[in-house]
């Protein structure tokens, strides 16, 4: 097991193993994509609600700074007129809140769906470890997030400057226009600068999706003994499906053995072959192949025939073809009611024979049987 321990792991993870990962919790998750996501998301419905929004703040500050004297002076009056400041500034920024809720819920679903695990939340005590912890920063992992982290940093570091030298003449005149209009043009020019910085973070989730999806795959990669581990276990060891079949095997046989004292006949090779068949008259149906072998079956099947007093025909042709064309439980085919129909007539004709103690009937010879049932053994 040393030398399985040390192969690489070059195999794709079976269907198996992504199903443990997934009820593991072990599924390809970009956080980047997700931030993006909400930036967007949020950004786009200030640009849409930004002017109502800048008005309803506007209304709820001049509320708030034209209260009477008397409710200046009163406590109790001071609180309510807080509680409802709280509430309707919560209303302002609700959409906003809402919408980033809806989105982180509905972002994962675009990289490897929604998924809870127990197992992923369980606290584990070996993440604790400080060898594996400052293991896991110097990995390859830690430096891929150290990476995009300086990639973000200068990258919105540049579009910042870009987005400052771009509006500084529209924030500078801010300060001339009127109250309720500059606060409205304020959120816009915010909303737009927001909207582009959150745009600008799209080339780190063009590099950190495809990253995640590799490394998530790398991960669960296995190795060739992995994979024969697992068939086992999937598939059982073969010593133990060759018992079962052996086990399985016998049983059937038992039940057919069980079958053969009840048959009306069995029509053999004679050496090499033997079928037990078994005809009910009051039934619409043809006969039934209860029981058929070849060598030391067909020998057990012929002894406990005699044993049990059911006639032995002996029809090469026949018996072969009986072997080959019909299973076990199953009518025989249309192509050999003839031939069988005259065994069973010389199996009626030698029960009465026998109950009236006359001479027996001749067996029948040379019986028909088409060409296409005609197999060698």
């Amino acid at each position: 097991m040393a030398e399985d321990s040390d192969q690489e792991k070059t195999e794709q993870p079976t269907s198996k193993r992504l199903e443990e990962a997934q009820r593991q919790g072990q599924i390809a998750r970009s956080r980047e994509l997700n931030t993006f996501a909400m930036l967007i998301a949020s950004a786009m419905l200030l640009l849409m609600l930004g002017e109502s929004m800048g008005n309803r703040l506007v209304d709820l500050m001049r509320k708030q700074f034209q209260l009477r004297r008397e409710v200046l002076f009163d406590p109790l009056s001071l609180l309510v007129y807080l509680k409802q400041a709280l509430i309707d500034g919560a209303l302002v920024i609700a959409p906003i809140v809402a919408v980033m809720v809806a989105v982180a819920i509905a972002a994962p679903l675009a990289l490897g769906g929604w998924v809870f695990s127990w197992e992923a939340v369980a606290p584990k005590l070996e993440k604790l470890d400080p060898v594996k912890g400052i293991a896991r920063i110097f990995s390859l992992h830690g430096l891929s997030e150290l990476i995009k982290a300086l990639l973000k940093i200068v990258l919105i570091f540049g579009v910042a400057i870009l987005l400052s030298r771009h509006f500084l003449g529209e924030l500078v005149g801010l300060g001339i226009e009127p109250v309720d209009r500059s606060i409205a043009h304020a959120l816009q020019i915010v909303g737009q600068c927001f909207l582009i910085l959150s745009a600008s973070l799209i080339l780190v989730v063009m590099i950190d999706v495809p990253y995640q999806l590799w490394d998530h795959n790398r991960k669960l990669k296995m190795t060739l003994q992995e994979i024969k581990d697992e068939m086992k276990e999937t598939e059982g060891k073969p010593e133990i499906k060759a018992r079962q079949r052996r086990i399985q095997m016998e049983m059937a046989q038992n039940r057919m053995m069980a079958e053969v004292p009840k048959a009306d006949v069995v029509v053999t090779n004679p050496t090499h072959y033997a079928v037990a068949l078994k005809y009910d008259q009051n039934a619409n149906g043809a006969p039934v192949l209860v029981a058929k072998g070849v060598d030391l079956i067909a020998a057990q099947i012929r002894s406990l025939a005699s044993g049990s007093n059911v006639p032995l025909v002996a029809s090469p042709p026949l018996a072969r073809a009986l072997y080959y064309s019909t299973e076990i439980d199953r009518e025989i085919p249309k192509g050999l009611y003839l031939a069988v129909a005259q065994v069973l007539a010389y199996v009626y004709q030698l029960k009465t024979a026998r109950a009236n103690r006359w001479a027996e009937p001749i067996p029948p010879a040379n019986i028909q049987v088409p060409d296409e049932f005609e197999r060698n053994g």
